[in-house]
């Protein structure tokens, strides 16, 4: 009798407990297994530096995030990838984003990156400040934030855009490399091809950082922003992990990481120098703005868009 009682207490018990448990609300926060797949390009500058951290630590992993990321060695052939739909999203710059814009391309900017392009005289030549620049050639990528930042650096030192004989060479690395061969009087380049160039005799003439200027952008399709959000939120938050470690990490801890992953040249080792990197953050109006004036003024592109037409800021305030 007393064990035949024993089993109905036990029985009630674990039905009891089975009531509690059904009674719970359902659990609807996003798991990690939900999570899509995100895609984005990368540039041989240090903007992306962050990105090969989180892939690397296992940021993105941590936030149940697949990110494939893939490099491009000029912006017209990233600029490609992402029209194709081969990419979610890719380190760009607010020109591309106007660009895309006037083409149909439907993308947007979700936040700033941290980017610093330098120009550089070669070794052998002469030359005081960019005015002594005048009627030589000097290497730019058309169209994009390379030629906006050697213009603004022009337009500083009071020298008119069209003073200087703008070489258009759109690969990077083959830029660097006329540089350096004394093909041409100077080039601007992105960091940290700027930094190689310096350490190898070149010159600095201006930069970007000096100006105050920083017009390197996060884009995504609308596409992704739409069907992504949850992805591209739980990307930022590795993006800030990896921004975390950047700033407490010594440089000598992960270079030969990022020269392997980034496809930067061995010389980067022992010449570059960080920006200090930001955790993501908007675009300022002012400066999209500037850009716009400047494509407008060089007849680049019709409408002169608006903030809300070219940013998101759904992801990062």
């Amino acid at each position: 009798m007393k064990k035949v009682t024993i089993i109905l207490l036990v029985a009630m018990l674990a039905l009891a407990l089975t009531g509690c448990t059904g009674n719970k609300p359902e659990d609807t926060s996003p798991k990690h297994s939900q999570l899509q797949s995100l895609t984005i390009g990368l540039m041989p500058d240090v903007d992306s530096i962050p990105f090969i951290i989180a892939q690397e630590k296992g940021y993105f992993k941590e936030e149940g995030l697949t990110v494939t990321l893939k490099s491009f060695k000029s912006a017209m052939e990233r600029d490609s990838a992402l029209q194709s739909g081969n990419l979610d999203g890719t380190i760009s710059d607010m020109l591309a984003e106007a660009f895309a814009k006037a083409g149909g391309f439907d993308t947007v900017i979700t936040s700033l990156t941290t980017g610093s392009y330098k120009m550089v005289v070669n070794k052998n030549e002469t030359v005081a400040s960019i005015k002594d620049l005048q009627g030589k050639d000097v290497a730019v990528s058309k169209n994009t934030v390379i030629e906006y930042v050697t213009d603004k650096i022009a337009d500083e030192s009071g020298l008119p855009a069209n003073g200087i004989n703008k070489v258009v060479i759109p690969q990077i690395p083959a830029r660097l490399e006329m540089l350096q061969n004394g093909k041409i009087a100077a080039a601007t380049l992105p960091e940290p091809l700027a930094s190689v160039a310096i350490k190898n005799g070149g010159k600095l003439v201006n930069s970007s950082d000096r100006l105050g200027i920083n017009p390197g952008v996060l884009l995504f399709t609308a596409k992704a922003v739409n069907g992504k959000e949850q992805e591209i939120h739980a990307m930022y938050r590795a993006y800030n992990k990896a921004v975390d470690y950047l700033a407490k990490e010594p440089l000598e801890n992960y270079i030969d990481l990022v020269i392997a992953k980034g496809g930067f040249p061995q010389d980067v080792k022992g010449a570059l120098v960080l920006p200090q990197y930001k955790k993501a953050v908007a675009p300022d109006p002012k400066d999209i703005d500037a850009v716009m004036t400047w494509l407008q003024a060089r007849q680049l592109i019709k409408n002169k868009y608006s903030y809300s037409e070219l940013v998101d800021t759904r992801f990062v305030r």
